[in-house]
């Protein structure tokens, strides 16, 4: 029997009383102070949350990337320190403990404990508990312009509360578990990156041709290019007609699809316009310019609808090896070469027309594609290789801590 269960059988063994978080804690909104008024930002020292700050820094948090100055705080009010912020919009669940006094964007709701409670909640405690909450959150969501948490039952979610001794004891092991976990967790991903490194290696070398006199040519001459038609996210359906968007391109695919993650309604069939299996489908606007020019070989057996920010490449070539080819290093420097660099980056069909592409035999193409089929596997592929052992880690880590964090509730 571990320290826990003993703890357990000796100082509750009927259960434990569970309260609804509106009791426990006193919530507030996020928000971010005006842009426009540069006062606010300028030599500021009160930290100012975001979600960056989570995936920069990880869940324990007292500094931030950003900071605001006093002006800048509605009210005069801080968010307390030992505060957890939540994220109840957007990145949903997502959450950390803020050691100090802080403000948060608008994405999180803050879980300030109420005093009269400062005796029977631990608050690294809670914020353990707050991975059960954060998975409450995302099984419980609204989707009117974005997503965001249903907020009555929100407040109305149960909180245990175990004897503070229990709570201390839960905390110390899973402490000692998050950092063990955390360790493993960058060894592998080291692992990984160097991997990445190797295959991206060995993919442009095996791309070049160096050593091969193979016929070069522009895009143009071996394929021609379509555009899509617009649709927006107001018209996606749970089943209708398969459809990719440029946005998923570079979010959702790898090198090749046979299947789409969004659909839209199959009353627009007619004013949509469709790629073909084996055309290769590319991003033709993006946020960044690494990302425009993004691709994807389509291989379902139907026909797919693309966005009107997207490219249907319509060639004889090896799909796949299209696919690869377009991820190489000497691709993008001569992309970027034709890249319009506004707000919005943007490549034309003109310009992608006038990109020079590798056209070695299908044989060789195929040889090539087999190659980099099993390195792109064992490098991305979540059920082979380093990235399974990582994501097996995270779920033998979130199956302990729920387990620790399971009661039974007193009668």
């Amino acid at each position: 029997m571990s320290r826990i269960d003993a703890l357990i059988n000796e100082l509750c063994p009927e259960g434990v009383a569970f309260l609804e978080l509106q009791e426990l804690f006193d919530t507030k909104n996020g928000y971010t102070p005006s842009t426009t008024n540069k006062s606010y930002w300028a030599a500021g020292t009160i930290p100012w949350f975001r979600m960056e700050d989570i995936r920069e820094n990880g869940r324990i948090l007292d500094e931030s990337l950003q900071q605001v100055t006093e002006e800048a705080v509605k009210g005069g009010k801080l968010f307390p320190a030992n505060a957890i912020i939540m994220a109840t919009s957007a990145t949903i669940g997502e959450h950390a403990l803020i050691t100090v006094p802080h403000l948060s964007n608008q994405r999180f709701t803050s879980l300030a404990l109420k005093p009269e409670f400062s005796s029977l909640l631990d608050m690294k405690f809670a914020f353990y508990y707050c991975f059960v909450l954060g998975e409450w959150c995302r099984n419980n969501t609204t989707t009117s312009n974005f997503a965001s948490v249903e907020m009555s039952g929100f407040k109305r979610f149960r909180f245990p509360l175990p004897p503070l001794e229990i709570q201390r004891e839960i905390v110390k092991v899973l402490d000692a578990f998050t950092e063990l976990e955390a360790e493993l967790e960058a060894e592998l991903e080291a692992e990984l990156e160097a991997r990445r490194w190797q295959y991206k290696y060995y993919r442009d070398a095996l791309l070049a041709f160096s050593d091969q006199d193979i016929r070069w040519a522009a895009m143009a001459e071996v394929g021609e290019f379509f555009r899509g038609r617009r649709f927006t996210k107001a018209d996606y359906v749970e089943d209708g007609v398969p459809c990719i968007h440029y946005g998923d391109i570079y979010t959702q695919y790898g090198t090749a699809t046979e299947k789409t993650v969004s659909h839209v309604r199959a009353d627009m069939a007619s004013s949509l316009r469709f790629a073909q299996p084996g055309d290769l489908i590319i991003a033709g606007v993006g946020e960044t310019v690494e990302d425009v020019g993004k691709a994807v070989a389509w291989l379902g057996r139907d026909e797919v609808a693309i966005h009107d920010d997207c490219f249907a490449f319509r060639h004889s070539l090896n799909p796949r090896f299209v696919s690869y080819y377009f991820q190489t290093t000497a691709f993008h420097a001569e992309k970027n070469k034709f890249v319009a660099r506004a707000k919005v980056k943007r490549l034309s069909s003109e310009s992608l027309a006038k990109l020079t592409i590798p056209v070695p035999s299908l044989e060789e193409q195929a040889r090539i594609v087999a190659i980099l089929d099993k390195f792109d596997a064992l490098v991305n592929d979540i059920s082979v290789g380093l990235p399974a052992e990582i994501a097996a880690r995270r779920r033998q880590y979130a199956y302990y801590r729920d387990r620790l964090l399971t009661f039974k509730e007193a009668a």
